[in-house]
């Protein structure tokens, strides 16, 4: 089963820290650089060296600390950013660089004003600079999304020739349907040769908001490492989010995949991030979000007492959610009442609960949500000597 591990890099501390607002220090990207680690994550993108001094002094104090994981710096197709990136690495115990250049028509034309012939010297040229300071080195065919699949192909294949060990096939506008995604990857697979001296790679954007179902059409259609960021954080619309990814793979065991990620650390790690980012995380946001595990339509409710699987497909707990919660309000039934009344420590009937469902409705039009004190209240006003549950 080795060969259907999905590799995971982060690049929350470099497409993450790109979202207005998020800029981290030194400190806060180590923080959460160890973290990654402890999670489980195979490469952290940890920042691209020759964009600021402070970038620079991020990424090489990251390459000293961590003793796991795959400490990666990006670059451009230019020698003074690769060697800078080069530098930044040096003293990471398993060091990558991460260069690349735009391989769509879109980029090769109004970007560079240059040609396809132009663009696939640079491309080598750049993973043999890369090459220079270690063998682990990653090319980004940028906007490969929305490139042509031969032209594509012919790039993939001289740049393993040169020494790309990893290969990323960007959606860099979150432009693809998963089919035609995965297609993609497929097409890689069955028209480049030397396509078994390296691993394929996904990197969605969410401008549509396909970046996980992409991601996962990739490594269905063969490859083996999936760019992502916690919480989805990226450039526009984002990436795609690690915990989707994690757990899709999770969930559907009989796509035949894994990978090392800690699962029960990622609402612990989404909360750290969304702190130190100083982003919040959209209440509805799959695994990681507020409600992710909430419950407050009556038929959900009674649902979910009766048997959680018929409501949830994923245990909080094996998230580090905590726990799944029901939320009363004007839409809850008499089973999620009667539930929160028995928590509370009180004994009524099903009669009992049908009287007290007629009062509980008409505080709940008033209320967004009825809290526990609310019922404490109910209860005593209709039987004030409410015998307690021992």
């Amino acid at each position: 089963m080795a060969d259907k591990k999905i590799f995971i890099f982060d690049t929350t501390l470099r497409d993450g820290e790109q979202v207005p607002g998020c800029k981290l220090n030194t400190k806060e990207k180590i923080e959460l650089a160890l973290k990654l680690e402890e999670l489980g994550v195979d490469i952290i993108e940890a920042g691209f060296p020759i964009s600021s001094p402070g970038d620079f002094e991020s990424v090489e104090q990251i390459s000293k600390t961590l003793k796991r994981a795959t400490v990666c710096a990006l670059s451009r197709a230019v020698q003074k950013d690769i060697d800078v990136a080069g530098a930044a690495i040096k003293h990471a115990r398993n060091p990558r660089i991460h260069t690349g250049i735009g391989t769509s028509d879109f980029h090769i034309k109004s970007k560079f004003n240059s040609t396809r012939e132009d663009i696939l010297q640079r491309a080598v040229q750049c993973v043999k600079w890369a090459r220079n300071y270690t063998d682990n080195v990653e090319f980004y065919a940028e906007d490969a999304g929305r490139t042509d699949n031969e032209y594509l192909a012919q790039v993939v294949e001289a740049v393993i020739a040169a020494g790309a060990t990893t290969v990323n096939i960007p959606d860099t506008t979150g432009y693809c349907l998963p089919n035609q995604y995965g297609d993609k990857m497929l097409f890689l697979v069955n028209n480049v040769s030397n396509i078994d001296k390296a691993v394929l790679s996904c990197h969605c954007h969410n401008d549509l908001g396909l970046a996980t179902a992409n991601s996962i059409a990739g490594i269905v259609g063969g490859a083996r490492q999936i760019e992502c960021t916690i919480n989805g954080l990226g450039e526009r619309a984002g990436n795609t989010s690690l915990e989707e990814v994690v757990m899709v793979i999770k969930q559907h065991k009989h796509l035949g995949f894994y990978t090392d990620v800690k699962s029960e650390m990622l609402n612990p790690m989404s909360r750290l991030v969304s702190d130190i980012m100083r982003m919040p995380v959209q209440p509805n946001k799959a695994i990681v979000g507020s409600n992710a595990f909430s419950h407050s339509s009556g038929i959900h409710q009674d649902g979910f007492l009766k048997d959680a699987l018929t409501y949830e497909i994923i245990n909080p707990e094996e998230v580090g959610a905590g726990g799944s919660r029901i939320v009363l309000t004007a839409r809850s039934g008499r089973s999620a009442l009667a539930h929160r009344l028995q928590k509370l420590g009180y004994q009524f009937n099903r009669n009992d609960v049908d009287v007290l469902y007629e009062s509980f409705l008409k505080v709940a039009d008033l209320k967004k949500e009825v809290q526990d004190e609310d019922l404490t209240q109910l209860a005593t006003a209709y039987q004030p000597e409410a015998i307690m549950a021992s």
